[in-house]
């Protein structure tokens, strides 16, 4: 018998099961446990450390090691994902409308603000998709050989249906009040600052107030094709290039439905109360209603309305917060200090805008913000 004892061999592959074996357990298919091990922050140094050569093919074997697979979860059936999105989209458009429209028909006044205020703040929550159910237990296949050992024991009631998979929103929680709260002032302070014409400022408010719907579609839209893009890719860096140009459509998507909201309001505005002195027809009537500024505020106002949208149902509520509240603070602090104009609201405005847009071009491309 030799006298030198035997060490054990270390395994990194199965000491990083045994960190992550709930996300394991539970992933459809490799590219979700890639995914969570990348937003866990883990990188191509732990893969090198495990002698792969990424963190997918990691990944692979995690997916072939780890005992209690679910199934592959099956596609939604029929237009539901599209219904409910559609659902929420009116609910939004809803919630706000009604609020800013009673603050234009009944002036700026504090009791008037503050109810108004009440439903936009609540908007986010009220919207919010609820958990997702992953469907019904899967059943337990044999342990392999390099098993972690028997599953912890879960009540009867776990048994009959497994724990909810958290969806991206938060009902009810600080952050998600934080991002009502910035979307009540992006809203409401346009009408509430005194000075200049009025009737193009509320129609301008009544067309963002109405697309807060849009805004919901496209952010939900968004997650529904990441979702399609984390089953389809085969890699991350394949989602990440199927992501690349999705982002920029949804966007665009909801500042051209926005546009046409804008000329309507504008339109509706000529039409119930036209300028004295000549003029063409209703389109350019409407058109020349709001100067290209006010055109050019619009537009970042949709922005600061749609990336938080995005950011929260990509389960980043924090910074669609901190984003809608910057952005509502950029937005009003140069009329609250004496500088009306849409100059300096897009000077702030528009650089909050493109720090969030960045943001959420580097964070909701990876493939953690879709699970």
């Amino acid at each position: 018998m030799s006298g030198t004892a035997a060490r054990p061999s270390v395994d990194p592959v199965r000491e990083l099961m045994a960190d992550h074996r709930e996300l394991c357990e539970r992933a459809v298919d490799p590219l979700e446990i890639a995914a969570g091990l990348e937003e866990a922050g883990l990188g191509p140094d732990t893969a090198a450390r495990c002698r792969h050569a990424d963190l997918f093919s990691l990944a692979e074997e995690l997916y072939a090691r780890v005992p209690r697979r679910p199934p592959a979860a099956a596609e939604p059936a029929g237009p539901r994902p599209c219904r409910a999105a559609t659902k929420a989209a009116l609910a939004a458009a809803a919630l706000a409308t009604p609020p800013c429209a009673a603050v234009a028909a009944l002036g700026p006044h504090w009791p008037v603000l503050l109810s108004a205020a009440v439903p936009l703040v609540l908007l986010p929550a009220l919207t919010a998709p609820a958990p997702e159910d992953p469907g019904p237990p899967p059943t337990a296949p044999a342990a392999p050989a390099d098993a972690l050992g028997p599953a912890p024991a879960r009540p009867p009631h776990a048994r009959l249906r497994p724990d909810l998979r958290p969806g991206p929103a938060f009902r009810f929680r600080p952050a998600v009040l934080g991002h009502g709260l910035g979307l009540a002032a992006l809203l409401l302070l346009p009408v509430a600052v005194p000075g200049g014409d009025r009737a193009p400022a509320a129609a301008l408010v009544l067309a963002a107030a109405v697309s807060t719907g849009s805004a919901e579609r496209a952010a939900r839209w968004y997650r529904q094709v990441g979702r399609g893009h984390l089953g389809a890719a085969r890699t991350l860096a394949e989602f990440r290039a199927r992501m690349r140009p999705v982002l920029p459509v949804a966007v665009a998507l909801h500042l051209a439905v926005l546009a046409v909201l804008t000329y309507a309001a504008l339109a509706v505005l000529a039409a119930v109360a036209p300028r004295p002195g000549p003029g063409g027809g209703l389109l350019h009537q409407a058109v020349e209603r709001a100067g290209a500024g006010q055109w050019a505020a619009q537009g970042v106002l949709g922005l600061l309305l749609v990336l938080p949208a995005l950011l929260a149902r990509c389960g980043r509520a924090r910074a669609a917060a901190l984003g809608a509240l910057a952005g509502a603070a950029a937005s009003a602090v140069p009329p609250a200090l004496g500088r009306p104009g849409t100059s300096a609201v897009l000077l702030g405005g528009g650089a909050v805008a493109v720090v969030l847009l960045g943001y959420a071009w580097a964070r909701l491309g990876r493939a953690g913000a879709h699970r």
